[in-house]
């Protein structure tokens, strides 16, 4: 009998590596992708269309959340507020996104319960990542508790967050291992032509291509 994990990809190298070892570990993928209203959502749906194809997933799901930029009160969803590009924030950053995993994980748990899925893969990273709140394994592990307790019986969901605890440097080097296509990936918060190279996520994500001696085949129109 196949065991079934839904994976949540936004189509950056986190969450695709997070599906790969899904794959790797001997999962049948149900994919998942939420398009909320993001700056670059178009550019990360493509991404997310692309590396669903190369895994060969069993279903794929692109759900739309039009109600963060209603909410808005994060860079990524709220146009009137900018893009930090002079380096990592002190406190949790403006490109944070209120609540957004708990949401995510509330849709992904009935597909997976829909689905009779055992798993559920997120991409969180704790150690190296921008300091979100909803990204911290305590609260994952709350989370599935809530989410077992709210299902049926025989719904038994484990959230894997197989990355929580790795830098980016790790996790480029676990990539190029598993054979994650990082070149149909995308972690730029605010352009969806060429990458940045200065906001948040380009600078952790440059970084870790830097310290695992590996070079980044997506193309930045500025680098640091």
């Amino acid at each position: 009998m196949s065991k079934i994990a839904v994976c949540i990809i936004s189509g950056g190298m986190d969450s695709a590596l997070g599906a790969s070892i899904a794959k790797e570990e001997g999962y049948d993928i149900v994919a998942l992708h939420f398009n909320y209203g993001q700056r670059t959502q178009a550019k990360e749906l493509e991404a997310f269309q692309a590396i669903t194809k190369q895994l060969g997933v069993i279903k794929s799901y692109e759900i739309d959340l039009d109600f963060f930029k209603q909410i808005g009160a994060s860079a990524l969803t709220d146009s009137s507020i900018a893009v930090p590009t002079g380096g990592i924030e002190e406190g949790v950053p403006t490109t944070y996104v209120p609540f957004r995993n708990g949401i995510f994980l509330s849709i992904a748990s009935a597909i997976a319960e829909k689905h009779l899925a055992t798993a559920l893969y997120i991409g969180v990273v704790e150690e190296d990542s921008s300091g979100y709140p909803d990204c911290r394994e305590s609260y994952i592990q709350a989370m599935q508790k809530a989410v077992n307790l709210g299902t049926k019986e025989e719904t038994r969901l484990e959230i894997k967050m197989p990355l929580v605890a790795l830098n980016k440097s790790q996790i480029v080097s676990k990539s190029i291992a598993l054979g994650v296509p990082l070149e149909l990936t995308w972690s730029c918060y605010q352009s969806s032509k060429e990458a940045c190279g200065v906001c948040d996520s380009c600078r952790l994500r440059l970084r870790g291509f830097e310290i695992a001696g590996e070079i980044d085949p997506i193309k930045y129109c500025k680098t640091i």
